[in-house]
């Protein structure tokens, strides 16, 4: 049974939205409307459905599953028309898009997949694999292939950490040169991230390189280097937000693999369109968008998480 705070969540954001009801709602849920990645993926979901006609409302669910469950209750509520998610949990998240989908209510997920098949319309995500893969061959290259190095890890729970690290070795495990000597989660944290590459470096004084799983810890991590005047360090991260990418031009951070977070969001909203005209995506369930590399030499292509030229 759904709490009154619950309850009155769903009320609330259900009423506020039925002025302009002439145009049906889509509903977009993503874990943070502070972190860039975040918000340019909402925001570029949001502008693309508002484009081909339809409202929007944007939410966050902090990577909390309990707050996602209350979200989509409210889209419920509120009579959405389709809801593009990233949602908060592989495993948690399973029950929310199913009560959505059994409402009536196509469920498109964006970034993350959840564990199971034939429940949401979607699932739309970039290649975490071949990204991590791609910049640890470049990891390598900038490190020549030789010395100590550290990793900073993503939140343990989320699956996209977890196929990173896999990824990342893979490549790096292979180069006799190249020798892991600490391994820290920073939970996807820029503070976190700093205060652990601190103490790596205080353990670890000879490291050539930090390997980090996703950008909001790489700029830490660059902190951190360069609070200890150690700029030859080789910095790696993962995602291609518009400040990585800055540092990358400036010679900060030497690669990012770029998820194309707006590329995703246009995608889910079209197939939502298409499938409710239609009650057909036209495409597979599960879809997989290759990353790019962004180096010094090709920074200037990229911006807002897109191939911007």
């Amino acid at each position: 049974m759904r709490s009154l705070a619950s309850l009155a969540l769903c009320l609330l954001l259900a009423g506020c939205h039925r002025a302009d009801s002439s145009r049906p709602l889509f509903v977009i849920i993503v874990p943070s409307q502070d972190n860039p990645y975040f918000k340019a993926e909402a925001d570029a979901a949001a502008a693309h459905a508002q484009r081909l006609g339809y409202r929007t409302r944007v939410d966050a669910h902090d990577d909390d599953a309990y707050r996602q469950d209350n979200l989509v209750d409210a889209a419920i509520a509120s009579g959405a028309r389709a809801i593009v998610l990233d949602n908060a949990g592989a495993d948690s998240s399973i029950s929310a898009v199913r009560r959505a989908t059994n409402a009536g209510i196509p469920v498109f997920l964006i970034d993350r997949q959840i564990q199971a098949t034939g429940i949401a319309k979607a699932q739309i995500i970039a290649d975490n694999h071949q990204g991590s893969q791609i910049v640890a061959e470049e990891f390598a290259r900038a490190t020549g292939g030789h010395g100590e190095y550290v990793e900073l890890l993503g939140r343990e729970s989320d699956t996209n950490a977890q196929v990173r690290t896999t990824g990342f070795h893979e490549v790096l495990d292979l180069i006799p040169g190249l020798k892991l000597v600490a391994a820290q989660s920073a939970n996807w944290s820029q503070s976190e991230a700093f205060q652990k590459t601190e103490t790596m470096l205080q353990s670890h004084s000879n490291i050539a390189g930090i390997v980090a799983g996703n950008d909001t810890m790489a700029l830490g991590a660059a902190a951190a280097v360069k609070s200890a005047q150690k700029s030859h360090i080789v910095i790696t991260g993962f995602d291609g937000s518009p400040e990585v990418v800055d540092a990358i031009r400036s010679g900060v951070i030497a690669a990012t693999s770029l998820q194309p977070a707006v590329i995703i969001a246009r995608l889910a909203v079209d197939e939502a369109v298409q499938y409710l005209r239609t009650g057909s995506t036209g495409k597979p369930e599960k879809q997989i968008i290759p990353c790019d590399l962004v180096t010094r030499s090709n920074a200037g292509d990229y911006g807002n998480f897109e191939k911007i030229r």
